[in-house]
């Protein structure tokens, strides 16, 4: 069985992200899908004195061991002032240091959402650039606009009939490529 690693870039134990995260995942039969709720796991600030200093924690190797054994990821995105979040930097920039190519060959569906009209369209394309320095394929993406008006947290759905039906497309288009 093929086996996805799925997290939102959040470290917010309310993320928006992580909620379409979770939709996301939910839609998927027949895959071992690890979800990861990164409100939960903490790392310092990246500097290269802590890291030759203190190595690497294990709860990072960890991930990026499962990130590798993973035939696909799937990462919310979430936007702060037009960019990914400290916090995901932060990760990515570890995560590079245990091993450069830590994505390498790795296929990624980026997601993001937020509560404006871009639906964090601008950190979806600030990482799409960034995650092939580490040798991820990225090509698959979907945004959500307005999350308060397009998603229910009850629920756990889309609650729009377009974006519901643009998700599904984007998700099988990955699913395919995994």
């Amino acid at each position: 069985m093929k086996k996805l690693i799925a997290f939102a870039g959040s470290n917010s134990s309310t993320s928006i992200n992580y909620e379409l995260v979770k939709y996301t995942v939910s839609l998927i039969d027949d895959y071992d899908i690890q979800l990861l709720n990164m409100a939960k796991v903490e790392f310092p600030i990246f500097s290269e004195d802590l890291e030759r200093e203190e190595g690497y924690n294990e709860s990072l190797v960890e991930l990026k061991d499962d990130i590798v054994q993973a035939d696909g990821v799937i990462i919310g995105v979430n936007e702060h002032n037009g960019n990914p979040s400290a916090y995901f930097k932060n990760l990515i920039d570890w995560l590079s240091r245990v091993d450069r190519k830590f994505l390498i060959n790795k296929p990624i569906f980026l997601l993001g959402t937020s509560t404006g009209a871009r639906g964090a369209k601008g950190s979806i394309e600030v990482t799409e650039k960034l995650l092939p320095r580490f040798g991820a394929l990225v090509e698959d993406k979907f945004s959500l606009p307005n999350f308060k008006e397009n998603f229910s947290i009850k629920k756990g759905v889309i609650t729009n009939d377009e974006l519901t039906e643009q998700h599904k497309v984007v998700l099988q288009a990955f699913l395919n490529r995994v």
